[in-house]
């Protein structure tokens, strides 16, 4: 008796990355370590926040005595941001960069990224989201214009495919194999758009113009 197991899930999270104002000439080699180590940079920016910008982006630190020094770190120059994806994303991000003090990070974890580009306490060279909660806020600063949901996975992503998408492109599979195409990819990439059936239909109304 042949026992079925159930299909793997992968769940793909979001985090936020920062590479501070005095490493952003580190960037390139610090985006090749993330695509190394399973990450997709879903987006990337560029910007250099204000000294108030960067009071609202840290607001749960006011109030610390560090916090001055933070904001105007922070906003002495151009930073890049970036949203990553993985799986686990924000705990896998955490532990590349290793401790949030530079000097305890070349101390017990030498290979982290604070440890390898940080300087101290204050200047440790990359930010992280701390959890799921700090990665949405952040992400919704640094990235206005992103709209964050959830990826649908098992079940949720069965349903939307069987309810959206299984019968159209089940149907352009069958006739692209009665067609035997050359090139199968741009045959049914054709076939999909003109048989879209979400695609809008055109209402042709006579418009009448006025005499001049």
């Amino acid at each position: 008796m042949e026992l079925s197991m159930p299909s793997p899930q992968i769940y793909v999270e979001k985090t936020l990355a920062i590479i501070k104002p005095d490493i952003v000439d580190k960037e390139e080699e610090i985006q090749d370590i993330i695509l190394r180590s399973g990450f997709t940079i879903v987006q990337r920016r560029k910007l250099h926040l204000s000294p108030e910008q960067c009071s609202n982006f840290y607001v749960e630190e006011y109030g610390k005595m560090f916090f001055p020094n933070l904001t105007a770190y922070m906003s002495s120059g151009p930073l890049v941001a970036m949203i990553l994806a993985r799986h686990k994303a924000i705990s896998y991000w955490k532990e590349l960069l290793g401790p949030s003090n530079s000097l305890v990070a070349k101390e017990t974890h030498p290979d982290s990224l604070r440890a390898v580009y940080g300087t101290d306490d204050l200047r440790n060279a990359l930010h992280g989201s701390s959890d799921f909660a700090a990665a949405e806020r952040e992400i919704r600063f640094m990235f206005p214009e992103v709209i964050i949901e959830p990826i649908p996975v098992g079940q949720a992503a069965k349903d939307y495919l069987n309810l959206y998408v299984t019968s159209t492109l089940l149907e352009g599979l069958t006739e692209l194999c009665k067609q035997k195409p050359a090139d199968p990819f741009i045959w049914l990439a054709d076939w999909l758009l003109k048989n879209n059936p979400n695609k809008p239909k055109l209402c042709l109304h006579h418009i009448a113009e006025e005499p001049y």
